[in-house]
């Protein structure tokens, strides 16, 4: 667990970062971990002095299973709302899946870490059925009500409706798949996309870089990855340069 700004701790599930934001005492999730990491998750609430019925909103920044794994338990246990973009609304319900097919891990194989990630998606609910039963839009345009006042941003490709979150008063960004730091199946470190397996349109991916490369902001909490602090427009560009990798 990092603290990264006042109130705003990034915390290293199994293998997927989830966010903390408090304010007082309550708390809006960004993101939930794999299936396996709920523990983990109702933990490190637990540790910052939360109950899980202190958490005002699970913020999702796309609905693959390890962003996910515990949405709708907290839903329907603390009737905590899930909100999301409206494109991945659909997603979080399961009406279909944008994820990388077995097919495609299996062609990949070869790749250095790719054998480990999988064996370890696969023991963490990789592909357990998480559906979420009632996901949300969000209510608003622009800034939501809730702890850190995070703004979303349409940042499409990894899914069709990945959502990062920017907190402009914190000068940082929550970028989920988006931009990240680090990944079992890659080499490299600091700035970069997840490989391309796993993006549902590379095209769109690349070019929502441009997006967050207009965000004002010099941290980075990436869904994998270590925090990165640095402007967010030289991260971007980074990621950019390295796509092709």
């Amino acid at each position: 667990m990092v603290e990264v700004a006042s109130g705003v701790h990034l915390v290293h599930g199994s293998d997927t970062n989830w966010i903390v934001i408090a304010e007082g005492d309550a708390v809006t999730l960004v993101d939930t971990g794999y299936p396996a990491d709920r523990q983990r998750l109702l933990d490190s609430l637990a540790e910052l002095g939360h109950r899980p019925e202190a958490v005002t909103a699970v913020l999702i920044t796309h609905a693959h299973n390890d962003h996910i794994g515990s949405a709708e338990y907290l839903s329907s246990t603390y009737g905590t709302p899930v909100l999301l973009h409206e494109a991945e609304v659909p997603h979080a319900r399961r009406e279909f899946l944008h994820q990388v097919s077995i097919g495609q891990v299996l062609a990949n194989a070869w790749r250095p870490g790719v054998v480990p990630w999988a064996v370890h998606a696969l023991r963490s609910g990789g592909t357990a059925q998480v559906p979420v039963a009632d996901p949300r839009p969000f209510p608003t345009a622009g800034a939501l009500d809730l702890p850190g006042r995070p703004v979303p941003v349409h940042t499409p490709g990894h899914t069709d409706g990945h959502c990062v979150y920017h907190l402009p008063e914190a000068g940082l960004v929550i970028s989920g798949d988006a931009l990240t730091s680090a990944h079992p199946t890659s080499r490299l470190r600091g700035p970069q996309l997840l490989p391309r397996m796993f993006d549902t349109d590379r095209a769109r991916t690349v070019a929502s870089l441009a997006v967050l490369a207009e965000l004002p902001a010099d941290v980075l909490l990436p869904g994998h990855g270590p925090v990165h602090h640095g402007p967010l427009a030289e991260a971007a560009g980074l990621a950019r340069a390295r796509a092709s990798v």
